[in-house]
């Protein structure tokens, strides 16, 4: 996952799309043309004081800017809060990207489950298929009305959306009794807040796992290593020594080798990483079981190991 160079872009418009989220329209200050993306990729956006975080893109690729959506998160580690606070149409931003580690796949049919802000990479994959006519259908939940995010617009879509507001229901979204009536062969994905990204997997358990996709949008958190171990350098020559307190990521910088890294929290993809000998404890919230077996690469920021010893194309 290798992300173009940065490209200075100016915030166009912002707009309300919810009561505690923000919509952001980026053109590029150039005004050449913008890299062309498929729906689920996001871009790093770089902060002022050095922050960078990941957004989703909502809209589809060949437009002449990108636009993403924010929600202030009372928890906020500093993004959001930014977005909400200091952010004003003109200012100037550099991102990176895009890359996508949500890809839609080329499927008959999609059912998309979407919680809260987890609606922004589902929404350019329903803008894609409405676009070239393939068959779809959304589960879009939220605590009210007035919580979700471009909900006027998903509601004149018609009858392949359904909308569920927990105040009005009385009670959470029925995640068990949605995925049993998805359709046999259909692609199911799920953007959403932990717990019902759980409650997806669990009722998704028994369908074919290659046609199971989910995106968190918030970091979990990164378990305490067991022990320490070494990591092999293989192109720069060194051994490092990882130790139980410290992540892969922290003991290459701290040798002095330069690695690609972002988000430190296994969600964005920057720091994947080839995995030439050894058994990678993986971690991060990318990989899909089938990658994790075949363990060709590795997120070094979160990911650790089974074996004593890694060697990486490092």
């Amino acid at each position: 996952m290798t992300a173009p160079d940065r490209i200075t872009m100016f915030i166009r418009a912002i707009r309300v799309q919810a009561e505690t989220v923000w919509s952001f329209e980026l053109a590029p200050v150039s005004g050449a043309p913008l890299p062309a993306y498929a729906p689920g990729s996001h871009i790093d956006l770089h902060l002022p004081g050095g922050m960078v975080r990941q957004y989703s893109l909502t809209n589809i690729s060949g437009g002449d800017h990108f636009e993403i959506a924010v929600s202030l998160d009372r928890n906020s580690r500093g993004g959001s809060r930014w977005f909400h606070e200091c952010a004003r149409p003109g200012m100037r931003l550099e991102i990176g990207g895009p890359r996508n580690s949500f890809p839609l796949a080329d499927a008959d049919r999609s059912v998309f489950f979407a919680g809260g802000i987890g609606i922004t990479p589902i929404r350019a994959m329903v803008k894609s298929l409405e676009k070239t006519g393939r068959a779809w259908k959304l589960h879009y939940a939220a605590r009210t009305r007035s919580a979700a995010a471009f909900v006027d617009e998903f509601e004149a879509l018609g009858s392949n959306v359904h909308l569920h507001f927990d105040d009005r229901a009385g009670g959470l979204f029925d995640m068990a009794g949605a995925v049993a009536q998805a359709p046999a062969g259909a692609h199911l994905y799920c953007c959403g807040p932990e717990p019902m990204i759980a409650a997806f997997l669990d009722a998704a358990k028994d369908r074919p796992q290659d046609q199971v996709h989910v995106e968190y949008f918030t970091p979990a958190p990164v378990k305490a290593g067991e022990g320490g171990f070494l990591v092999e350098l293989a192109r720069s020559g060194i051994t490092v020594e990882v130790r139980p307190d410290q992540t892969i990521l922290d003991a290459v910088l701290a040798a002095g080798v330069p690695a690609a890294n972002s988000c430190r929290n296994g969600l964005c993809g920057t720091c994947e990483t080839r995995v030439l000998a050894g058994e990678p404890d993986h971690r991060d919230l990318i990989l899909s079981e089938a990658e994790r077996r075949e363990s060709r690469t590795m997120m070094i920021c979160c990911s650790r190991a089974k074996s004593p010893s890694l060697t990486l194309d490092l």
